[in-house]
């Protein structure tokens, strides 16, 4: 199997702290620079599974990067360079502790908790007799709180105002946004031959603006359907063909794992990391219309510092 990169830990000049993500090692370069290296691990349930998934990093970053940069008229966000395959660099922002969550579709967990009859998800009311993927009338805005670890939890927009969380003002200007960015992100995928599910989106502040960070329309933050086929199999109650990490999820359920305490994540075999791969390839380049050029894997860790420290010395801030 190709080599991954699952960990880092790296010391740039000038580094003043690192996160450690599910999926993205921040690095914290004094106060106004973000190094965020996007790595090979992946993650479902909230839980960071055992092995690796090859060029999965280099995959979602550069999805990002291409839609931020296809977004940037919608509103700003903090990219400034891309300097290596697994790494975007950017500005430092004060991040809202709410992800905002957007779906134009019954699936997933909101179709989990509707089949179990739930009828109202994070204050939205949700129509009766709806179908397992079925259109929602208008696309619905669930946020969830950002935990560091452990499992997001919903948010209704009035307790996020109510506990401080946002102000209303500022959380006005991320559900505009979310709406928008979504639509955009709708019409890019309609053109490739895809549909947009659902995704979320993060925000900070960087003084008194709101910015978007972080990734967006990546297949860990968004689910697509293909378009050809959906109504058919929609009219059948069948699955629908999906690119995203849902088959991921549904693996592990038809083993019996969901992040539950006591439960055991099942091997991870090199084909089945092997197949995963494959999937988040052919995302990126069904979404982007680009072919995919692996990236060298011989020491991932060198070439990355490399990359970095080039950028750090010629950037133009």
């Amino acid at each position: 199997m190709a080599t991954t990169l699952n960990t880092t830990d790296f010391h740039f000049p000038g580094q003043t702290g690192v996160y450690h993500g599910k999926v993205r090692d921040v690095y914290s370069l004094s106060d106004d620079l973000l190094v965020m290296i996007a790595t090979d691990r992946i993650s479902a349930f909230d839980v960071i599974l055992p092995k690796g998934i090859p060029y999965k990093g280099q995959v979602l970053n550069q999805i990002a990067a291409y839609f931020l940069e296809a977004t940037s008229d919608i509103c700003p966000n903090w990219l400034l360079a891309v300097p290596d395959p697994m790494v975007a660099v950017g500005k430092r922002c004060e991040g809202f502790r709410v992800e905002m969550i957007i779906r134009g579709y019954l699936t997933g967990s909101a179709w989990r908790e509707y089949a179990a009859g739930c009828r109202e998800l994070c204050g939205v009311k949700l129509p009766d007799g709806m179908k397992e993927n079925e259109r929602f009338p208008e696309p619905i805005i669930t946020p969830t709180t950002k935990a560091d670890a452990g499992h997001d939890e919903n948010i209704s927009r009035e307790e996020i105002i109510a506990q401080g969380l946002v102000s209303e003002k500022d959380y006005e200007v991320m559900e505009r946004y979310t709406r928008r960015l979504f639509e955009r992100g709708t019409q890019m995928a309609a053109e490739k031959g895809l549909i947009l599910v659902d995704t979320k989106y993060e925000f900070g502040k960087l003084g008194d603006e709101v910015i978007l960070i972080d990734e967006i329309h990546t297949p860990d933050s968004s689910r697509y359907f293909y378009a050809e086929g959906y109504e058919e199999r929609l009219a059948k109650g069948e699955p629908q063909r999906q690119l995203s990490k849902e088959f991921v999820r549904q693996w592990l359920i038809d083993r019996g794992f969901m992040g539950k305490e006591g439960q055991q994540v099942p091997d991870m075999t090199d084909e089945f990391c092997e197949s995963v791969s494959a999937r988040y390839i052919e995302l990126y380049e069904h979404v982007t219309g680009r072919p995919f050029v692996k990236a060298g894997e011989a020491d991932l860790e060198r070439r990355i510092e490399v990359n970095v420290l080039d950028c750090m010395n010629n950037l133009d801030r």
